[in-house]
């Protein structure tokens, strides 16, 4: 019914929790999609070892090449009737999946929000509209989408390029995606050149009159923008 897709680069840490929380659903009917990118600190024993034992896990290995290009290769092995994105050092609550697939009859995808959790700090929920792992997809609505390849924020630029085609969206208040400050990541530091191509990429989306695009998706993709510039300014 559903495929989980868990790019992974270097979250050893992490992982096994992250394996844990999504064989743990309430909705047993899954496909779980580890996509190593080339990591070099035993990831990649953990996840051949869950994959040796758990026959709902495929595992799927490519040099590191970086976050979008293994997850087009796990969209690409995907056949759930539905999709969603996990990060690897990040987990779900036992009724993700429930919560979402209960209210997605009638749209195209669903969004909800994320619980922020931290060694150091008490867990705090929110909803952010950038990231694609709160969300559960119906694959049809997303055929033929690509993650940016040779970027950071990619997640972005494929937020906004879901809203452009214009699909029909729930958003429910619920929180039950976990997500880990982890200060070895990514964008836990800043990356000018790469804040750069990101702008970039998002005047040339937004630089169409694209008629498709509701006047809530408009307020959302401003909301964004204008997050992004405060998110950056204030690093």
């Amino acid at each position: 019914m559903l495929s989980f897709i868990v790019p992974i680069y270097n979250a050893a840490e992490y992982l096994e929790l992250c394996i844990q929380s999504l064989l743990r659903q309430t909705e047993q009917d899954l496909q779980i999609i580890l996509v190593d990118d080339g990591s070099t600190d035993g990831s990649l024993q953990i996840a051949q070892e869950w994959a040796a034992r758990e026959p709902r896990i495929l595992l799927l290995t490519q040099p590191h090449a970086g976050q979008s290009v293994a997850r087009n290769l796990g969209l690409s092995h995907a056949e759930g009737e539905y999709i969603a994105f996990v990060d690897a050092d990040d987990t779900i609550a036992p009724d993700w999946c429930e919560q979402h697939l209960r209210v997605i009859d009638g749209v195209d995808y669903v969004q909800s929000g994320y619980t922020r959790v931290s060694k150091s700090q008490s867990p705090i929920t929110n909803h952010q509209f950038t990231s694609p792992c709160m969300r559960l997809y119906r694959r049809e609505a997303i055929r033929g989408m690509q993650f940016v390849e040779g970027m950071i924020y990619e997640d972005v630029v494929w937020s906004v390029d879901l809203w452009m085609r214009g699909l029909r969206c729930r958003r429910i208040p619920y929180c039950g995606y976990h997500y880990t400050l982890n200060p070895t990541s990514t964008t836990s530091r800043r990356h000018p050149e790469a804040e750069k191509r990101l702008f970039h990429e998002l005047k040339k989306r937004l630089s169409t009159n694209d008629k498709r695009l509701t006047t809530n998706d408009r307020l959302i993709i401003l909301y964004t923008l204008i997050r992004l510039k405060l998110h950056f300014l204030c690093r």
